[in-house]
């Protein structure tokens, strides 16, 4: 039987943000350690962030930002949530990030059904969040939208069906973002475990090799590069 990550190389591009939008108006964005112009805005402070974001657009004529997978980042030290920076820091990204205005309508990345969702709560949490459910050749695995608005979680069900390309939720903004600059936080996976409405997107350098492995990169499936 061919892997997971053969099937989805095999499937055509798609998108999970505004389809209108060609991939030509994509841009790559390093939030890593080694770029020093972060070090040059306070990441903590969404608005600032934000700021950064939508220059960095402008100045590339883009309309996405996108990035992040496999990547060490310093914006994760604004919470508890991911270690007390020690040697278990949690700060290695592994979904990726799609960074675009709050309120862009997010779409299903292949037919599923919603297996879970919930309102993370918390600064640096993902806020609103959704996963589908999907098989593929008889490979039973997950994808997960984090950073939606409130309005995508109140009215969706468990065990609602979705088709590829149809439109699941919206960006939320960093008053319900888990404080972030609006963006999608995109993440295959392929073992959910005990896990129903979330799962680590960032993880420590101990474990790095299982969730690269269990989280292949989102861009096999989307194709953006």
């Amino acid at each position: 039987m061919p892997t997971l990550e053969t099937l989805l190389l095999q499937l055509n591009s798609i998108k999970v943000i505004d389809d209108t939008i060609p991939y030509s108006q994509y841009i790559p964005l390093d939030l890593s350690i080694s770029n020093l112009d972060l070090s040059q805005i306070d990441i903590k402070n969404p608005n600032d962030f934000e700021i950064y974001i939508e220059t960095y657009l402008k100045k590339n004529n883009a309309k996405v930002a996108f990035g992040g997978y496999n990547e060490v980042r310093n914006l994760y030290k604004q919470s508890s949530l991911f270690g007390d920076g020690q040697v278990n820091e949690r700060n290695i990204h592994i979904g990726m990030d799609l960074w675009i205005k709050a309120g862009t309508p997010v779409l299903a990345a292949i037919d599923g059904i919603v297996y879970g969702f919930d309102y993370n709560a918390g600064k640096g949490n993902y806020g609103p969040t959704i996963i589908l459910k999907h098989n593929l050749e008889n490979h039973f695995f997950y994808t997960l939208y984090g950073h939606l608005s409130i309005e995508s979680i109140e009215n969706i069900e468990i065990g609602s069906f979705f088709k590829k390309g149809q439109q699941l939720a919206t960006l939320g903004d960093s008053t319900v973002n888990g404080g972030y600059s609006p963006h999608l936080h995109f993440q295959i996976i392929k073992n959910i475990e005990d896990h129903f409405s979330d799962y680590p997107g960032v993880c420590n350098q101990k474990d790095l090799k299982y969730y690269l492995k269990n989280c292949p990169d989102p861009d096999l499936l989307l194709k953006i590069k």
